[in-house]
């Protein structure tokens, strides 16, 4: 299974956003990584250029390879509708993404590693697969005998934005998923019009 295991603070200041949450690093050197990064004039970029930024941003941001994000954007452009709009839905539906939207990971690199160990059921069921797209009425919850994992309880401890798609319930450790998030209620900044266009070279 792949994952992009390099310094994240560089991709961060490679997109100006702290696109992994808070990050003191950008606060501090919030220009361009590489030796040159303070001084480097901004280049005029192509159109090729930012609809490739943006969809290494939207990699970035859900943790996906290459490889991975094709095939969602495929399975995005067969549902049809806006397509732009259908990956990002397909992008919230995977299981790694819920656990961290639930608050129960404080990253969604967390999220996924909890998927992976066997620490998360969907519907009573252990589910190790962090690519697991969820469906209207599927209930996540966490293990029973890995509610006391300090990760878990120091994340659910910090508080998490709620979201109108996710119904938490704090005294099961539980989480269901409602329904698709429609584009409007997505918080991440990604311009997926940008991505689309890309692809449709």
């Amino acid at each position: 299974m792949g994952k992009y295991i390099g310094p994240k603070s560089k991709i961060a200041r490679k997109f100006g956003e702290s696109i992994y949450g808070a990050d003191k690093v950008l606060e501090k050197k919030n220009y361009p990584p590489g030796q040159h990064g303070a001084m480097r004039k901004r280049k005029k970029v192509s159109e090729y250029g930012t609809q490739l930024s943006e969809k290494q941003k939207a990699k970035s941001i859900y943790g996906l390879l290459e490889r991975q994000f094709s095939l969602t954007y495929e399975r995005a452009a067969r549902l049809g509708g806006i397509t732009g709009e259908n990956l990002l839905k397909l992008l919230e539906c995977r299981l790694d993404n819920v656990v961290y939207r639930l608050g129960i990971a404080p990253t969604r690199a967390a999220a996924r590693q909890l998927v992976s160990h066997r620490h998360i059921t969907v519907n009573g069921e252990v589910v190790n697969i962090p690519s697991y797209s969820l469906k209207p009425g599927d209930v996540v919850a966490v293990r029973e005998k890995s509610k006391s994992l300090e990760v878990i309880t120091d994340s659910l401890a910090g508080g998490r934005s709620r979201y109108a798609w996710l119904e938490w319930d704090p005294a099961s450790m539980s989480g269901k998923f409602l329904q698709k998030p429609e584009r409007e209620d997505i918080p991440e900044n990604i311009k997926e019009q940008l991505i689309v266009e890309l692809y449709s070279k």
